[in-house]
């Protein structure tokens, strides 16, 4: 996975990418580990811990995002 800073040089939209690809290697270790065939359980929590990090950044991004619109709209 990508290092915070790497991933804070991303746009929302691909944040949302990411998060959409890491939620389903979620699933499909979750689908894996179910049928006893997960050979490495520590990449569910590696995963999850991944799928958070870019969920943290995407919030930190929107918000940035916003604070800037909304400083333009006050500065009319």
């Amino acid at each position: 996975m990508a290092k915070p800073s790497e991933l804070r040089a991303l746009s929302a939209d691909e944040l949302r990418q990411q998060l959409d690809e890491r939620k389903e290697d979620l699933f499909q270790l979750r689908i894996q580990n179910a049928t006893h065939q997960l050979e490495d359980y520590a990449q569910l929590a590696s995963t999850r811990r991944d799928i958070a990090r870019i969920m943290t950044i995407l919030t930190e991004t929107v918000r940035t995002e916003e604070d800037e619109h909304d400083d333009n709209d006050n500065g009319e």
